[in-house]
């Protein structure tokens, strides 16, 4: 089985700063995208930024400059920092990855439980 597990959510003020990190773990052969999504209160789930195996990093325009998404191959993991937040980057933040596990052999998409972040103003 393969499983995400994310942290590092909680209550901030506006201006602050938090790290969210989120771990893959299980029979994983190959991980070809880690990516952070989030979901506020009554709206549709949007993708904060992703990485790919090769580097390519996409953010949200609402994020430019402010976040940063990183990945540490070694560990499987995913980072994203996000600094000067905003009331408005209240949301769950959940952690993706399109991942190859070893005993199904194709990629396959796979979430995290979800950290909830609380901007406070």
């Amino acid at each position: 089985q393969v499983q995400l597990v994310e942290s590092g959510g909680g209550l901030v003020q506006a201006g602050g700063s938090l790290r969210l990190s989120c771990a893959a773990s299980g029979s994983i052969h190959s991980i070809h995208i880690m990516a952070w999504y989030r979901q506020a209160p009554g709206k549709q789930r949007e993708l904060v930024a992703r990485i790919t195996n090769d580097g390519s990093i996409n953010y949200v325009d609402s994020g430019l400059g402010r976040f940063t998404i990183s990945r540490d191959k070694v560990k499987n993991a995913v980072y994203l920092q996000m600094n000067s937040l905003k009331p408005e980057d209240t949301a769950v933040y959940y952690c993706k990855s399109i991942l190859t596990s070893s005993y199904a052999m194709v990629p396959t998409e796979y979430w995290g439980q979800g950290t909830q972040v609380t901007v406070s103003s």
